[in-house]
């Protein structure tokens, strides 16, 4: 085939071929530069773009894990509270008990700590009734399990038992609500019973305890986990700017020069103008 023709220019047609590629890579990278990613749809790297739509699944997953786990903590905590106030509420008692088993007491005075007892005793029960989040007692009779989510898939779950503190149930078996110390054979009897329950709720606090560590220890795990998943999915989709940033200039000066080769093989077919003067 003859170089110089009017018709067919060889050198132009290779010029913007090269050209256009050259605009097709400054057009990518400059889509990297814009959305910080290497990897933005499908179309960039179906499979890489797979990988990271799953991770960023799990990821997300986690983050309703998270909350599950968020709530139940903080259902176990307001039944630790609880709890602790009754246990203290419990010493109070077994002071009055112990102080109406005196022998020596007038009816006044005995009547007074029994006033002060069956305070303590019914505060008890406001204090199982109220601990209450997000429509959860745990401390109740018959009251609620906690269930949390453990994994992405919902296959998994962290139990934490409910414990019975409610007056005349669980671990306050032996202590009725009609309990009283008004004669000095109660009283001496109430302590007994008083330090049992003692012991009972000191155990039920101990297993709640527990299972809050359990829930927090896990929430700190899922929450490293959820930042190993999302750097993971950075490595695969992320563009590398500092080298995107070199990639760029020197795409922008290949551009140009590649207008100034194709201008420079437009203008050889008007060469041959020469020919014919």
């Amino acid at each position: 085939m003859s170089m110089n023709s009017v018709n067919t220019n060889v050198n132009a047609m290779s010029a913007l071929q090269n050209l256009a590629a050259t605009q097709a890579d400054l057009a990518t990278t400059q889509s990297r530069i814009n959305t910080g990613l290497k990897v933005a749809s499908a179309k960039d790297n179906g499979a890489i773009w797979a990988i990271a739509q799953n991770q960023r699944a799990t990821s997300q997953s986690l983050d309703a894990v998270k909350d599950s786990l968020q709530r139940a903590s903080s259902t176990v905590d307001v039944a630790v509270a609880a709890g602790e106030s009754v246990s203290d509420l419990l010493l109070q008692m077994k002071s009055k008990a112990l102080a109406a088993s005196d022998t020596t007491l007038d009816t006044n005075s005995r009547i007074a700590l029994n006033d002060d007892f069956t305070s303590l005793r019914d505060q008890i029960t406001k204090a199982v009734n109220n601990a209450d989040f997000n429509g959860a007692n745990m401390l109740k009779n018959g009251g609620a399990q906690i269930q949390a989510l453990a994994n992405a898939d919902g296959t998994q779950v962290i139990s934490v038992q409910a414990q019975d503190l409610s007056l005349g149930n669980g671990a306050l078996s032996g202590l009725s609500a009609t309990a009283s110390i008004g004669t000095q054979t109660l009283a001496n009897n109430m302590i007994s019973t008083i330090n049992t329950a003692i012991t009972n709720v000191s155990s039920a606090l101990s297993k709640l305890g527990t299972g809050s560590k359990a829930l927090n220890s896990h929430l700190t795990f899922v929450g490293k986990l959820q930042d190993s998943i999302d750097a993971g999915v950075g490595n695969l989709v992320d563009a590398d700017l500092a080298k995107e940033s070199a990639k760029l200039q020197a795409l922008q000066t290949k551009q140009q020069l590649g207008v100034q080769a194709l201008s420079i093989a437009n203008q050889s077919s008007s060469i041959l103008l020469g020919l014919f003067r």
